[in-house]
């Protein structure tokens, strides 16, 4: 399962918080797989990657609060959290670096730390994309919910395209 992060609703949609949103977009139209379906805290759509079996879902939750929904769509598929792939925008790294971190704490991020929580572990795959850092802490929730400038999204749209082929790469291994 392969759950990106991100806020609902169109007023969030391009913003540096719905990395993971966009990127699932990215893998499901790179497989043909819709998002059609729902559940009452996630949308999602099931294909195919290679010859493993996929779902990739969006959590209708806001990025902080994500865990809820992770944990549902674990229940209701019966993954385990071994086999998650949570796809997440991440300050830490520049705008457009790309770093696969396969397990441990949350580094910070309160989606990513409401998913342990509401797993009750860290063993499930991250996908970080850099955002950048705004200059101060106290811009930082003004930062993640801003849009990409013009001049950011040739980054932005090769970072999602190496992480479609991260996790292409991931689920053929598995």
């Amino acid at each position: 399962m392969i759950v990106g992060l991100g806020n609902p609703g169109p007023r969030y949609h391009a913003t540096r918080h719905n990395l993971g949103f966009l990127t699932i977009d990215a893998l499901g139209e790179a497989h043909r797989i819709s998002l059609q379906h729902s559940l009452p805290s996630a949308v999602y759509g099931e294909g195919t990657v290679g010859t493993q079996r996929v779902v990739l879902a969006k959590p209708l939750t806001y990025v902080n609060a994500s865990g809820q929904a992770v944990r549902g769509l674990c229940e209701h598929f019966a993954v385990i959290p071994r086999d998650v792939i949570v796809v997440h925008d991440d300050l830490d790294l520049p705008l457009g670096r790309v770093k696969l971190k396969t397990q441990g704490g949350d580094a910070g991020h309160y989606g990513v730390r409401s998913i342990i929580e509401h797993l009750g572990t860290g063993e499930f795959t991250r996908i970080r994309m850099g955002i950048g850092r705004p200059a101060s802490k106290e811009a930082v929730v003004l930062f993640v919910l801003c849009p990409f400038t013009p001049d950011e999204l040739p980054l932005v749209d090769c970072a999602i395209r190496e992480t479609v082929v991260r996790i292409d790469s991931l689920i053929k291994l598995a």
